[in-house]
């Protein structure tokens, strides 16, 4: 067709797992590839989340590429919890070291993909009006990239500036002397009132729900910690693949009940030096996601390490949770001990909701907040998000939109049903795990399937909607066996209004995944069906 580019494989997304999957499909697989971003360079999320604080809360030794040892060993991290600027610096040396810029098309963004069932091939559209096609389709669009703006009415009038977390501007924004509204306290949230409490005058914390969290314990990168996973890489690697969260950590096999009062506390209390919310959650003992008596004797000893930290009795009212611990673990250094300086003030809009954004500020059911900066930390339409931004459709005319209406249905959280070659990178029913190394190993279950199509001359891949059903049981069975389910959060999709609210993920952890999963590619992917066999059912 004129005009129309003809590829093996387009690849959605320059991040973490959209680079990978462009160099494993490009490099290694010998197919031609082009990838789009809308971004105006690599990146992902860590292109476009620069406000102040921004930082990994994953040790940096397990938040980084781990599939290859040389660039493991090259690259020398600075930080045990590198801010932005440095995670972005490691994308563009990986963009580099690999000559994958040549591949990519920066400020272009996909804005429609059709499958066409009698060539078998994806047809794609960007925002700049071109039109590709390509047998296979790789999207590594993010979990954490769909921003989610709040909707107050208002906000036209407000005389001062309005930024987002998830959207902040490449330029430095000062708020040195100014008076600054933050609204949430998730992950960008606490690490953004942390680095702006200094520089403001005021700083005005608008919280909807308390937040457990637990220090970082950040400090620089300890060489002789990084010298022995480079010894011993292949085995690393293997540890954090096969083990539950993928943090790099060794996870705990004691209950918490399992051991006396005055031992727990020792073992908490460990926990806490060592820093880390996810290291706290699954280091400490085996069971405080799913155990309501492991997770409230987590929860008693963070309150009373709060009630140590926080000195105005009010203000620590309102920020102990009365709720499970079971959201995404947070770590920040000193977000509770900012409480405590006197231009900061706490507010509680879960009491008293914000109404409007005035021209002066903020306005809630009880009082009115004069502003120059108000910081939108709301966070992200978390993982099924950025997906349902494409116009994508499958086969007989399906829209991803329709299959998705009620819950989003995937297989192994990287293809969905009626959706032939379409692989998505860390999708929805995926594994709940740090990312990176898990990224590489998606993609390589994904270049296995590839290969395994191009050799076999089959065309096209797909789950069948029997065995899609099979794994979504399966997720669900073992998600709402833990406390995560009881819990409002962006990890069930509560945070959004309108989104279904359900289980997201596959919470069986990355081994028990690896060794289900990863058993695929060498029975031949049952479960599956293949374009040939569909096209003559």
């Amino acid at each position: 067709m004129p005009g129309v580019v003809d590829v093996d494989v387009v690849v959605i997304g320059t991040g973490f797992g959209g680079l990978y999957a462009l160099r494993k499909m490009r490099d290694e697989l010998g197919l031609t590839v082009q990838s789009f971003d809308d971004a105006d360079g690599v990146g992902g999320t860590w292109y476009w989340n620069r406000y102040p604080g921004a930082r990994s809360d994953t040790e940096v030794n397990a938040y980084c590429y781990l599939s290859d040892k040389t660039l493991f060993e090259e690259w020398k991290w600075s930080e045990r919890y590198p801010r932005q600027k440095e995670i972005l610096a490691y994308l563009n040396h990986v963009a580099d070291r690999y000559d994958l810029r040549r591949s990519i098309q920066f400020g272009t963004r996909v804005t429609k993909t059709a499958f066409n069932e009698e060539t078998g091939r994806w047809e794609i559209e960007t925002s700049k009006g071109d039109q590709y096609t390509a047998q296979f389709l790789i999207e590594g669009v993010g979990l954490l990239s769909s921003t989610n703006y709040p909707n107050f009415p208002g906000e036209e009038k407000f005389t001062g500036e309005i930024y987002h977390t998830a959207r902040w501007p490449h330029e430095d924004v000062d708020v040195t002397g100014k008076r600054v509204g933050v609204i949430g306290t998730g992950s960008s949230g606490t690490q953004v009132i942390v680095e702006l409490a200094p520089a403001a005058s005021h700083l005005h914390v608008f919280q909807r729900t308390p937040q457990y969290c637990v220090p970082a314990q950040h400090g620089p990168l300890d060489p002789e910690k990084m010298q022995r996973i480079i010894d011993g890489f292949a085995a690393y690697r293997e540890s954090v693949l096969t083990s539950i969260t993928s943090f790099g950590f060794e996870e705990s096999p004691v209950p918490a009940m399992s051991v006396s009062a005055e031992e727990r506390e020792a073992v908490f209390e460990e926990a806490w030096r060592q820093g880390n919310g996810f290291r706290f959650m699954f280091a400490a003992f085996s069971d405080i996601g799913v155990d309501p008596d492991a997770n409230a004797a987590a929860t008693d000893f963070l309150k009373r390490k709060m009630a140590q930290i926080v000195k105005d009795p009010e203000t620590l009212r309102i920020l102990t949770p009365t709720d499970l611990w079971a959201k995404r673990p947070l770590c920040n250094d000193g977000y509770f001990e900012t409480f405590n300086r006197d231009n900061v003030t706490l507010v509680d809009v879960k009491a008293h909701p914000i109404v409007e954004i005035t021209e002066k500020g903020i306005r809630t059911e009880d009082a009115e907040y004069e502003l120059d900066v108000i910081v939108y930390a709301t966070g992200f339409d978390a993982v099924s998000g950025m997906y349902l931004k494409i116009d994508q459709t499958g086969r007989g005319g399906v829209t991803l939109q329709q299959k998705w209406h009620d819950r989003p249905r995937t297989t192994y959280g990287m293809m969905t049903a009626g959706f032939p070659n379409m692989f998505m990178i860390y999708g929805p029913m995926g594994p709940f795990t740090n990312q990176p190394p898990v990224h590489e190993w998606q993609v390589d279950w994904m270049a296995a399937a590839i290969k395994y199509v191009l050799d076999n001359d089959l065309g096209t891949i797909e789950p069948e909607v029997a065995f899609e059903d099979q794994w979504m049981g399966s997720c669900d069975e073992i998600a709402y066996a833990t406390l995560f389910m009881k819990v409002n959060s962006w990890i069930n999709g509560s945070n959004v209004v309108g989104k279904p609210v359900t289980n997201y993920f596959y919470m069986g952890g990355m081994g028990a995944y690896n060794e289900l999963v990863g058993g695929a590619v060498t029975e031949g992917f049952p479960g599956f069906g293949f374009g040939k066999q569909l096209a003559t059912a």
